[in-house]
């Protein structure tokens, strides 16, 4: 069922119909084979690009959409409710534009930039160490200035969504001691030196990897740093905030699919001679899981609007990640509920949403993390 939005501009409601018309021909059909698989979807992210939906949120001059976030929102809503591996790759590589975007000088953006917006080249963002998930200040992977004008990179990196399929990575390493000592880098996927490890075992979004680099002296040239020395924690934090709307789009859309294969199974499915539907403990439940994605939608689309008229939107940003993730990972519960024993069987995809909807909790900065962000934001007033 397609969600009824209200969106800005005629324009917008094009872009929405040519996302479900890609959608539907190019992911569709292919997410149940990928996913059981764990196979990468070879050129997919090529055909995402060729149609503008890589670039949204950025600049026209450079490639971009020219899209506010509020659009590009509901395309990645849209994305999320056919294949929530892809959409969240595509969540990543849009953040992983934000360094250079933001703080890259001309000369950088003229000659990195269009590429990456136009989608002929993908991104990943490489921020998360083995012992440096939610405390980014206390990396360890090292950048150290060469004679020559090179860093040398050394460590290791995790967590890193397209890792080793990526053909850039949003590369933060240390670069001095302290809090003010990293650096962010716009570092090439085929970089001499670095190298990946193997996909990590997840529970969900198995068609797109996860993985750890491993940078073993690799040299970075350097006009590969975005930025200032030491200026990576502000880079990285700015790009965040954006990250987590991404991540309650995605997860919207996750709750919406969920939400549309109850209803539709719950509608031809029938006990004691009617439509379970009709039962009013089943037709609540609905409604309730109803409810919950449309809050999900309007929290996450507050903070876009907000971000959109430059405005603060870090808390509304911390609330619709922490709203929409938990909303996913109780919509999909559910929707298992409502199937029975077939939504427990991979005959059906909402098996396949509820272990996809937890890791939503987890990354782009944990609910918890999110808990402490709002409370915060509370305390300064």
């Amino acid at each position: 069922m397609d969600v009824d939005r209200l969106l800005p501009t005629p324009e917008a409601a094009d872009l929405i119909a040519l996302t479900r018309e890609i959608a539907d021909k190019e992911l569709s059909p292919r997410v149940n084979e990928h996913e059981a698989a764990e196979t990468y979807p070879e050129g997919l992210f090529t055909t995402l690009g060729e149609a503008g939906l890589l670039g949204l949120a950025y600049p026209e001059e450079y490639g971009g959409g020219g899209q506010p976030y509020e659009v590009y929102l509901q395309v990645l809503e849209e994305l999320a409710a056919r294949w929530a591996a892809v959409a969240v790759a595509t969540s990543v590589h849009t953040l992983a534009c934000h360094p250079l975007h933001t703080f890259g000088t001309p000369e950088q953006k003229e000659r990195w930039l269009p590429a990456m917006l136009e989608g002929r080249t993908i991104g990943g963002y490489s921020l998360s160490e083995p012992q440096a998930g939610s405390d980014a200040a206390a990396l360890s992977c090292k950048a150290e200035l060469q004679d020559g004008g090179a860093y040398r990179v050394t460590g290791t990196k995790a967590w890193i969504t397209h890792g080793g399929k990526a053909d850039f990575y949003a590369l933060f390493a240390r670069t001095a001691p302290g809090s003010h000592g990293i650096s962010c880098f716009l570092a090439p996927g085929a970089t001499e030196g670095l190298s990946f490890g193997a996909p990590e075992r997840k529970m969900g979004l198995q068609a797109v990897p996860t993985t750890s680099a491993y940078w073993d002296g690799a040299l970075l040239d350097a006009d590969r740093r975005i930025g200032e020395e030491g200026q990576g924690l502000q880079i990285a934090f700015s790009a965040l905030d954006s990250g987590r709307l991404g991540i309650a789009a995605c997860a919207t859309g996750l709750a919406q699919a969920a939400l549309d294969a109850a209803v539709d199974y719950a509608n031809e499915r029938t006990t004691f001679g009617r439509r379970i539907v009709d039962h009013q403990g089943l037709g609540f439940l609905l409604a309730d899981m109803a409810a919950a994605v449309d809050a999900a939608r309007a929290t996450y689309l507050d903070a876009a609007r907000r971000r959109d008229l430059g405005r603060p939107f870090s808390r509304q940003a911390s609330a619709a990640k922490l709203i929409a993730t938990d909303t996913a990972m109780k919509v999909t519960t559910d929707a298992v509920q409502v199937l029975g024993g077939y939504g427990y069987t991979r005959d059906f995809p909402v098996e396949r949403y509820m272990r996809e909807a937890k890791i939503m909790q987890i990354f782009e900065g944990t609910n918890q993390i999110q808990r402490l962000v709002i409370s915060r934001g509370l305390v300064r007033g």
